[in-house]
Formats: structure tokens, C-alpha cells, sequence
């Protein structure tokens, strides 16, 4: 089973990629983002969609422009998602296989994405929307659009947000912070999956 969870690992290296990811599938998350923005970004996606491509969905955060969109192909990344809402990035995620998880906030930024091909929304800063605003939002989106909710989301309000209709979670330092060892990722990993599974229960 492929739980609607995505690891968001800002600020890993490539040395600690393979084993992190490992883990992390070990522990049921097996959607994993690296965003750009980490050290040699690129390397890290490469080494895990190598490694585990075959049973994780493996890709890239914080993507901004179509060469990034590119670039993560060429690695073996399959996931792209972004903070924002563009849609040449998710034209091009498309055009190349790609998942395509923009983030958005409005119902204009919504249905452009929607419109443009993405698989999902992402919502960010969700703390900011709440669940209340989530409600609010899903009711004019498609039947069956996906909706994650990216920032204020976490073990503790898995249910909250669920009520709200959220279908899953993109999950940052609650599970990695840069230096975090493998064994305690494993850890929070595991936790944070009972907690999902209770909550969907």
C-alpha cells in the first residue's frame, strides 16, 4: 500500500541519500522529494531512483523552471513539486511522465494547475488555509482532485486535516532535518505511519 505521504528531505546530501531513503521505505513512506535547494540535489535523486525507483517514487521539491524539470528526469526522478504554481513546469513534468504536484493557495491558482495537467495540489502554507479553508476550497474543486496539504500538517492532526478532506501530506522536518541520522529517521518515519494508519483507521 502506497500511503499519500510525501518525505520532503530539505538539506540532505548525497552520502546520506541511499540510506535515508531506505528507511524511509522500510517505515511505509515510499513518496520521497528532494528539494533543489538541498547540496547537490540532483546527485541524492539519482542515487535513490537507482537504488529504489523500482518501489518508491522518487523526485525533486522546490522545482521552479522547466531545465530543473529536465534535469530530474535525466536523473530517474519521477516526482516534481513545486511551491508555486507554474505552468510550464507542469506542462513539461507531464510532456516527460512526470508527477506533477504544483503548490497552490487560490481557486484561480487551482484550476490553472488543474487545467495544465498536474496530478495533485498541493497546498502551502496549509497552516496557513487550516482545515477550515481547506473544507472551503474542496468544495468547488473537481470531483476526485487530489489535494496534499504541505506545512502545519503532522502526526498530531492527521485527523483534523482528513476531516477537512485532505487525501494525504507532504511531511518536512517532523521526519528529516539536515545531519539526522538514518536510525532516528527510521524512527519518526514509523511513528509518523502508525499515526497515519490510525487516523485513516
Amino acid at each position: 500500500m502506497s500511503r499519500p505521504l510525501i518525505a520532503i528531505l530539505r538539506g540532505i546530501t548525497p552520502p546520506e541519500a541511499h540510506d535515508v531513503c531506505a528507511v524511509l521505505i522500510e517505515a511505509g513512506i515510499d513518496r520521497i522529494e528532494v528539494p533543489m535547494n538541498s547540496p547537490d540535489a540532483l546527485d541524492s535523486i539519482g542515487i535513490m531512483a537507482k537504488a529504489f525507483g523500482a518501489q518508491a517514487l522518487i523526485g525533486a521539491g522546490t522545482v521552479l523552471n522547466t531545465d530543473v524539470v529536465e534535469q530530474v528526469a535525466d536523473v530517474g526522478g519521477k516526482l516534481i513539486v513545486s511551491p508555486n504554481c507554474d505552468l510550464d513546469v507542469i506542462k513539461r513534468s507531464k510532456e516527460l511522465g512526470l508527477q506533477s504536484w504544483p503548490g497552490v493557495y487560490t481557486p484561480t491558482e487551482c484550476f490553472a494547475a488543474l487545467k495544465a495537467g498536474a496530478d495533485g495540489l498541493k497546498i502551502f502554507p496549509a497552516e496557513l488555509m487550516g482545515p477550515t479553508g481547506m473544507k472551503a476550497l474542496r468544495a468547488v474543486l473537481p470531483p476526485g482532485t487530489q489535494v496534499f496539504a504541505v506545512g502545519g500538517a503532522s502526526a498530531d492532526n492527521f485527523g483534523e486535516w482528513m476531516a477537512a478532506s485532505a487525501d494525504g501530506f507532504g511531511i518536512g522536518s517532523a521526519l528529516y532535518k539536515p545531519g539526522r541520522a538514518a536510525s532516528e529517521v527510521k524512527t519518526l518515519a514509523t511513528a509518523m505511519v502508525a499515526a497515519f494508519d490510525k487516523a485513516t483507521a
